[in-house]
């Protein structure tokens, strides 16, 4: 039997930071299916995240479209010289894109 690890070295925050930027057209279902997380955990992180500018939230029809802001900083303070374009192509898959969750 496999067990969770009981800690990783990519929050959450970093890592709905990068699924978003793969998929901007992406639910929050779909996010939090992905990730690992609930759908409510999901929307607080997608809030911090637009709060602190690292994405833009807006409307197409009924969906959200997200873009993310990949100059800014990292916002650790030992990392602040790291750009977030940088964090997002360390995290990026061999094949270029993470792909939605089946």
């Amino acid at each position: 039997m496999t067990t969770a690890p009981r800690w990783t070295f990519i929050t959450n925050h970093g890592l709905v930071l990068s699924f978003i930027f793969h998929n901007p057209r992406s639910t929050a279902r779909e996010i939090a299916n992905y990730i690992g997380v609930t759908e409510r955990t999901t929307h607080k992180i997608i809030s911090d995240l637009e709060v602190a500018g690292y994405i833009e939230r807006r409307k197409e029809g009924r969906r959200n479209v997200y873009r993310v802001n990949p100059t800014l900083p990292l916002r650790h303070h030992t990392k602040q010289d790291v750009m977030v374009d940088e964090l997002l192509e360390a995290l990026t898959t061999k094949n270029g894109a993470e792909a939605l969750s089946e």
